[in-house]
């Protein structure tokens, strides 16, 4: 103990004369010897003291890291067109709900147009060159031609496949689906239109596109994201990996996410992705967690907060955060010796989780310690205002 503190005491406690009754008729506590404070329960009630034994238990504490709310990967579309050409309309807003294959945009190609035309031209050769072979082989039987004839129409016509094969499989690069390709081959009309539509049904979140404009097939025009789950990424920093790695040991992988928008709201989520790879800048590790958001509350780019906690120690003796008190560098609590007096116990404390906070040395399992009204006691201890 400081020597201000036992200077206090035993001034308080060796004074006689006016002065000291003076002092005494102003407070109800007494200084009795050193380090102890004596209360009628009268008193003690009146300053709050409440007592309770110390006691063992699982412990754990927590850490709480910075993140940030994302649209779900998994759910999350970049709409770009497979054709250069220009936007003729524009039917997606930006933070519209939009249903699966639902028209965003038209695009006018006339790239699709050539590709359409090719095709069509080499159809009709190959359809040229299937007959001249099959004539081919009739006169082969009749013997009107030779063998080397047979083999240059059958050469024809495995270069008009080829060719043919390979317009379509252009096509099917530029968007056009099987039943385009039916239209196409039945009316032999070329259209250069190439809709835009939704590849599953979520809200627009980016729009970059206006009407007349020329897009080009690395352009990003549209991001479509299904926002009833989303994404909660926090870098974890190296030195408290182990928070992380605790709940694999425990199995239990839901964890409490608090998002500033609505700080008095718990959110629980699961952990889906830990890094195998530390940020080799930033030597963090990244950490994923799935948040349902059916009411569409969490919006992308909110600020976050998650909580993990560690392993938890079992039997550790762990006393309230109240009953704990400090002054020039020490801790200390106060300790029930009898029904009317309260000792001064310095103690050495470990980690806290907010609530309680272990206990390292200095009390034993069972002893009567004050968690509530030990700063009235430090207080009046000290002779400090209250």
């Amino acid at each position: 103990m400081s020597g201000l503190l036992f200077g206090l005491m035993v001034l308080e406690s060796g004074c006689d004369g006016t002065p000291s009754d003076v002092v005494a008729s102003k407070s109800p506590v007494a200084v009795s010897t050193p380090g102890r404070i004596t209360l009628s329960a009268e008193e003690s009630s009146r300053v709050g003291v409440v007592v309770q034994p110390v006691a063992r238990s699982d412990f754990r504490t927590h850490r709480d890291f910075p993140a940030i709310v994302q649209p779900n990967q998994r759910n999350m579309a970049e709409i770009t067109a497979l054709v250069r050409g220009r936007v003729v309309e524009v039917y997606g807003e930006l933070g519209q709900e939009v249903k699966g294959n639902a028209p965003l945009a038209i695009l006018y190609s006339s790239d699709l147009g050539l590709a359409q035309s090719a095709y069509l031209k080499a159809k009709a050769k190959l359809h040229v060159a299937e007959q001249a072979f099959e004539r081919a082989q009739f006169l082969l039987q009749e013997q009107v031609i030779g063998e080397a004839e047979l083999q240059r129409r059958q050469a024809e016509l495995l270069s008009n496949q080829a060719e043919a094969n390979e317009s379509h499989d252009r096509l099917k690069l530029l968007g056009m689906n099987d039943e385009e390709f039916r239209r196409l081959e039945s009316s032999r009309k070329i259209r250069s239109v190439v809709p835009i539509v939704a590849p599953f049904a979520g809200r627009i979140i980016v729009r970059k596109l206006t009407r007349g404009e020329v897009v080009e097939t690395t352009d990003n025009l549209f991001v479509i994201a299904d926002l009833s789950e989303v994404w909660v990424q926090a870098n974890i920093p190296e030195k408290d990996i182990p928070f992380a790695h605790s709940i694999h040991a425990s199995g239990d992988r839901q964890v409490e996410v608090r998002i500033n928008a609505y700080p008095k709201e718990v959110f629980r989520g699961t952990i889906t992705y830990v890094a195998d790879v530390l940020d080799p800048v930033t030597r963090t590790m990244q950490l994923r967690i799935e948040l349902p958001n059916q009411d569409g509350r969490l919006k992308p780019e909110m600020f976050a907060t998650i909580r993990l906690f560690s392993e938890a120690q079992p039997e550790q003796l762990a006393v309230p955060e109240a009953a704990l008190q400090r002054d020039q560098g020490r801790t200390f609590v106060f300790v029930q010796r009898s029904p009317n007096e309260y000792e001064l116990r310095e103690v050495h404390v470990g980690e806290s989780n907010g609530t309680v906070t272990a206990i390292l040395g200095g009390l034993n399992e069972g002893e009567p310690v004050v968690t509530h009204g030990a700063f009235v006691l430090k207080s009046e201890l000290l002779k400090k205002p209250v």
